[in-house]
């Protein structure tokens, strides 16, 4: 029985990056010698133990067959007999296919090293076309490691390319779809995911509305953006779909199953949009100001209007600032109208409706004149 750090761990120390996770592969081993040793057993699937000290996961040496379509359709086998090299072999990326033994040696069949050198994304074997999730996950590579000048190697772009054109993107379920779209969006360089989707023909498949090379152009210039500002994933998710037509973005977004905050920010940053457009190019009004207040909600969602204006913004970088700037300010002096007062000079009913609503004009008429067009 023979212990192995495996994976991320090991690319990241060739790396010099922190080490945050570290996975551990055992060869030779049965499930009733780990739980003997007082492992834990986690995960259905395959043999995955928790140290019963340290916590960190160990997984039983384990090769996979192909047996169906998409993500799910793998065959498991592990035993004693399965080696560490069957096991790297199954794995995505030679920079992922390394492992250390216990007294610190490398084993590095594939050249992962090699390939740290030449930042090269490169597949391990042909069995990374059984997986089409593999094409997420090397985009989402791509993304964290682009500022270091990692690219894809043209044989893997090729396969990958293969790959959609035999439809096995299709198969991809949404909800694994959205979590890698969730963490690629807080990479380093998050535009980097959807340029690999693009160039493996993967975007027209997962979201055709983006893949016009227009569309996504101003949506990554969005995006770049949004993550400058350090935006949550609601508003970064929300500039990628906000240069569409409100029903496209809406069907798009559910479509890849984002969570309803998402889907919400999403929706609304594509229906204000042209709306912020047409004022900023016609001359703010008090009216248009409140009507676009009252579309966000701002008297009951705060919060979320914050990160609208925050999208808003990144839409048309350098554009809207004078807008987005009165829209701020409009929203604090308008919500500070006080119902009771206008109660206790006798307003009710539809009445009290319409008076909180000629206060919140009056307010928001006095700012405009400190930002003429």
């Amino acid at each position: 029985m023979e212990t192995y750090l495996v994976g991320g761990a090991v690319r990241d120390e060739l790396l010099g990056l922190e080490v945050k996770d570290r996975d551990w592969v055992v060869v030779g081993a049965t499930p009733e010698e780990m739980l003997k040793q007082g492992f834990k057993q986690v995960g259905a699937d395959f043999p995955v133990f928790l140290h019963p000290d340290t916590r960190e996961e160990y997984a039983l040496a384990r090769t996979e067959r192909k047996a169906g379509r998409g993500y799910h359709g793998f065959a498991v086998y592990s035993a004693p007999d399965v080696t560490l090299e069957d096991d790297l072999k199954r794995r995505d990326l030679t920079i992922n296919a390394m492992a250390r033994s216990t007294s610190g040696e490398l084993i590095d069949p594939f050249n992962g090293k090699a390939d740290i050198k030449a930042r090269q994304l490169r597949h391990v074997s042909e069995a990374f076309a059984e997986d089409p999730l593999r094409i997420l996950r090397t985009a989402r590579f791509a993304a964290r490691l682009a500022p270091m000048g990692f690219r894809v190697a043209d044989s893997t772009m090729t396969l990958m390319r293969q790959m959609t054109a035999s439809g096995e993107v299709d198969h991809l379920v949404p909800e694994r779809v959205w979590q890698e779209i969730q963490r690629a969006l807080h990479e380093n360089d998050p535009g980097t995911f959807f340029e690999v989707l693009q160039a493996s023909d993967a975007l027209s498949v997962l979201a055709p509305e983006l893949s016009a090379p227009p569309t996504l152009a101003s949506a990554l210039r969005s995006l770049n953006c949004a993550c400058a500002r350090d935006a949550d994933t609601a508003t970064r998710f929300a500039v990628l779909l906000a240069h569409l037509p409100e029903t496209r973005a809406s069907q798009r977004a559910q479509a890849l199953k984002a969570p309803n905050d998402c889907q919400d920010l999403a929706r609304l940053a594509s229906r204000l949009a042209p709306q912020l457009h047409e004022q900023s190019d016609t001359g703010m009004t008090e009216q248009g100001i409140l009507t676009l207040l009252d579309e966000a909600d701002v008297w009951r969602r705060p919060e979320r209007f914050v990160r609208l204006l925050t999208a808003l913004t990144c839409l048309q970088p350098g554009q809207y600032g004078t807008a987005i700037t009165l829209l701020q300010e409009s929203a604090n002096a308008a919500s500070e109208v006080n119902a009771r007062e206008l109660m206790a000079q006798g307003h009710k009913g539809k009445a009290l409706g319409e008076a909180i609503r000629q206060e919140r004009l009056r307010r928001i008429a006095g700012l405009i004149p400190k930002h003429p067009h």
